[in-house]
Parts: structure tokens; sequence; C-alpha cells
């Protein structure tokens, strides 16, 4: 009497199954490295074209009387010194949290900002406090959390084009990725909707209907389902800037 071998790599699961969740954690694990890690080059040059309102910056702020509190920490391209209560900006680049928006204040008030390092439009600001500044209770912290929630409330809405929402993805989901797993982070609908996404994508990925099949198009095939995951990332910082958005309404309500 003879017995079949089974090919399969799990008995009971296809392996055009395993193949699948292998192709989606090999995409979005590097995803995550990449975003968890962020820039890791604290060097921030000034935009040519932002020199002069820098220099006008930096005289209110009297960048030679600052205290560096923070060394070894990523330099603020505004005062010249460590940065004092991190404020990133939607394209990645940190601020102290004081010139940032004494830049945005003494200079486009009416409207938001271009990045004094890259030029771009600066929608969204970002708390980026150290573990000691979390902690901290001050009326210069105070101040700047309410000029953060300001801004944040009359620019974060703004449409953008396409390519704004893909230099904004890695900022946006690291700090959504943060938030997610913090005790006083993103509230659990946030969280729903995030946790249904990822499932939505996994699915997508498992299942035998792709719009470029891969038993067809072979590695080509996985094209589709990295344009897709591209998509959903898309919309998680969608959902999270929404959330930063009504977090800044109520701030301002209160």
């Amino acid at each position: 009497m003879s017995y079949l071998r089974s090919t399969h790599l799990v008995e009971g699961i296809g392996d055009e199954v395993l193949y699948s969740i292998g192709a989606f954690l090999g995409i979005l694990v590097p995803m995550i490295v990449y975003i968890v890690n962020g820039n890791s080059d604290n060097v921030q040059n000034i935009h040519p074209d932002s020199e002069e309102n820098v220099l006008s910056t930096r005289e209110r702020v009297r960048a030679s009387e600052r205290v560096r509190t923070n060394p070894g920490g990523i330099d603020c391209p505004v005062c010249l010194g460590n940065t004092q209560y991190g404020t990133e900006t939607n394209c990645g680049h940190i601020f102290c949290g004081t010139c940032i928006t004494t830049y945005w204040q003494h200079g486009t008030w009416l409207g938001a900002v271009r990045c004094p390092v890259c030029r771009q439009q600066v929608t969204l600001l970002l708390v980026h406090f150290t573990e000691e500044e979390q902690s901290q209770t001050s009326a210069e912290k105070t101040v700047i959390l309410n000029k953060i929630a300001d801004y944040n409330r009359r620019f974060s809405g703004e449409p953008r084009p396409l390519m704004d929402y893909l230099r904004d993805l890695p900022t946006l989901l690291r700090h959504a990725f943060s938030e997610f797993f913090s005790v006083g982070g993103l509230i659990w609908m946030f969280r729903v909707r995030i946790i249904a996404i990822f499932i939505a994508a996994l699915f997508y990925f498992i299942s035998p209907l792709d719009i470029i099949p891969e038993a067809v198009f072979g590695i080509l095939g996985f094209l589709d389902d990295l344009f897709v995951l591209l998509l959903l990332a898309i919309y998680i910082s969608i959902i999270y800037r929404n959330y930063v958005q009504s977090r800044a309404n109520n701030a301002q309500a209160q």
C-alpha cells in the first residue's frame, strides 16, 4: 500500500497562500523599519530661498542666548542649537517649537509656511519632544502646544497634490505607528480602522483575484499588490492627519 506525500509546504494550506503572505510581509516589514527609523541624518541645511526669513527668526528668538538642553540631539537649523520642544513638519524636518512657530507667526501668518529646509508646504506640525520634555510642565511648553494646535487647525485640511501625500508618508506613518502602541495615543476608533486596513491588504494579497496575476506575469504580477499597499498607506496617513486635525480642534475649543 503506497501513500502519497503532500507537496505543500504546510499541510492543508496552498503554497500560493504562503507565498502571498511571504510577499506581503516582505514588502511590509522593510516599510515599517524605514518608517520607524525615520531620517537618520541630523544635518538640516536651510534652503537658499529661506535664508532671509530664517535670519530674521533667529534674531527674534535670540539664538545666542538659548541654552543647549538636549546635548547630542538634532540641531535646529533656525537657532543653530539643539532642539528644544522639537516640532516636526509633515516633510520630516525638525525644529525647536519656538523657532518654527515664530518663523510662521512673523512670516506668512495668514497662510501655511514653506519648510525652511526643503521648501515643501508645511500643512502639519507634529510633536517631537524628548521623554523628559514630555513629562515637563512649563509655560513655554503650553504655549508651543497651543500654537501647534492652532497651526494644525488652520492648515492641516488644505488640499495637496498627490506627490505631497507620497512625501508625507514616512513622517505621518512613523507618528501614527508610534501613537498606535502608546497608552495615550490614537483612540480606539482610529486604531480599529487601521487594523481593518491591514487585514484588507492581507486578504487582497492572499486572494487569487489579481489585477495583474502572478501566475501569468511572474514577479511583475506583484506590481498591483505594491500599488494597493501604497494606496492603503496613503489612506492611513490621511486617517492620522484627520485625527491630528480633530485633536487640534478639540484643543482650540477647550
